[in-house]
């Protein structure tokens, strides 16, 4: 029967390039898509304290934890085409560093005096989102193997998936732990179905674990790993500091005015990435019009940044009161909040831009430095500022957090740049 169901989620290898686009667009949408409609969902049904718990737990901690279970080895993974190392070296290391998600995750709750709700929810989150990053192997290597649309059907029927069980038990029970925990439940059966069932159709897959392998990849993508670690704390540090100085509450209203940055991010991706090769074939044959790519970036980022900020001056707020109508009486003085939050995305949206330039140029080693200042910084400034003013304080750590990385990340690429061109 598994069999019969993964051949159907193959198919056949006609028009596999259109197929990988549109299946991975839509995959990539709805995974985004699903953080918002979870969280406005709850904060409906349940309240805006349970929303606050809600939404901690899966976008900001348990997240973070898909990040530890990811490891950072998505990008090693897709452009290891020679298969340095097998598929089952990889798997062995995904389930290791799943392991040691999941074991942060309980410690981190039994470390604090939280209620049995927000406990167990945050646990249960950690759990969702590390079969997230345990499913992310499989389709890493569908995607090495050409197959990216069997990426995009993973997350398309996943999300799918443990979205309607987590809804359907939320709305029939108003209980956030049993509809967390049923959640999770489907998201085990997603990676049965529509991973497990196909990986083992694919024949180019190996199996195999040598000797010593597994310990020489992790250290390969370690300092990858630190570096993703250490960006989603500056990204989330604002979210961590409300979530020790303030009430779950406000959280959920955070997380609203947050909201707009995940379409920044989501457009900007959808911009930068297509140029990505173009980027990586003028820098190798060290093309004089690598600056003028970049330059058009970062244009085309502005004027989206200036767009999102004209419509959230005018539209942000009475949009997002309607989105979140439970808590539209205190989204109603979080203009500014607002506004800095989205010239925070913009600056992110040219961290990103940056990222991908100093790749490109090799200088992995400088970007965990960047990171590295960038982490204490936030470590040192955004409890201080959400103490002193709230969201606003939260909203703008944040922008200063971003804008710290973006000039950090902007003047190293402009450095290596103009070194490489006199030489």
């Amino acid at each position: 029967m598994t069999k019969w169901f993964g051949r159907r989620l193959i198919g056949g290898d006609g028009r596999i390039e259109q197929r990988n686009m549109s299946w991975n667009m839509l995959g990539s949408f709805l995974y985004a898509l699903a953080s918002m409609v979870l969280t406005i969902a709850v904060i409906q049904i349940v309240g805006e304290d349970e929303g606050g718990i809600f939404s901690f737990a899966y976008s900001t901690f348990g997240q973070h934890m898909f990040m530890v279970a990811y490891f950072g080895m998505r990008p090693f993974h897709i452009t290891d085409t020679g298969q340095r190392y097998y598929f089952g070296e990889y798997l062995r290391l995904r389930i290791l560093t799943c392991l040691g998600a999941v074991s942060f995750g309980f410690f981190y709750v039994l470390a604090n005096d939280y209620s049995f709700v927000k406990g167990a929810t945050i646990f249960l989150m950690v759990c969702y989102k590390v079969i997230d990053g345990f499913a992310d192997v499989y389709e890493a290597e569908f995607q090495r193997d050409g197959r990216l649309y069997l990426t995009g059907k993973s997350n398309t029927f996943r999300t799918l998936l443990s979205v309607g069980v987590f809804l359907g038990f939320l709305t029939g029970t108003g209980n956030l732990v049993l509809s967390s925990a049923a959640a999770v439940a489907a998201q085990a059966a997603g990676v049965l179905l529509f991973n497990v069932s196909v990986i083992g159709l694919l024949p180019q897959v190996i199996w195999k674990r040598r000797r010593g392998r597994i310990g020489r990849l992790l250290r390969e993508n370690l300092v990858l790993f630190l570096s993703v670690i250490l960006d989603f704390y500056v990204f989330s540090a604002a979210k961590y500091a409300i979530e020790a100085n303030m009430a779950d509450r406000w959280q959920a209203v955070f997380s609203a005015i947050f909201m707009p940055t995940s379409v920044i991010n989501l457009v900007a991706g959808f911009v930068i990435r297509p140029y990505i090769t173009k980027l990586s074939g003028q820098w190798a044959d060290r093309d004089a019009a690598f600056a003028g790519t970049v330059g058009r970036l970062s244009a085309v980022i502005a004027a989206l940044s200036a767009a999102a900020l004209l419509g959230a001056w005018f539209l942000g707020i009475p949009v997002l009161s309607l989105l979140y109508p439970n808590i539209a009486y205190a989204l109603a003085s979080c203009r500014v909040p607002l506004l800095l939050i989205i010239l925070g995305g913009a600056c992110n949206a040219y961290v990103n831009l940056f990222y991908y330039s100093l790749i490109i140029m090799q200088e992995q080693k400088r970007i965990f430095l960047g990171y590295v200042l960038a982490a204490l910084v936030a470590a040192v400034l955004s409890s201080p500022c959400v103490r002193a003013g709230g969201l606003l304080g939260g909203a703008f750590s944040y922008l200063l957090l971003m804008t710290f990385l973006a000039a950090c990340f902007g003047l190293m690429t402009l450095w290596f740049y103009k070194k490489e061109k006199r030489g």
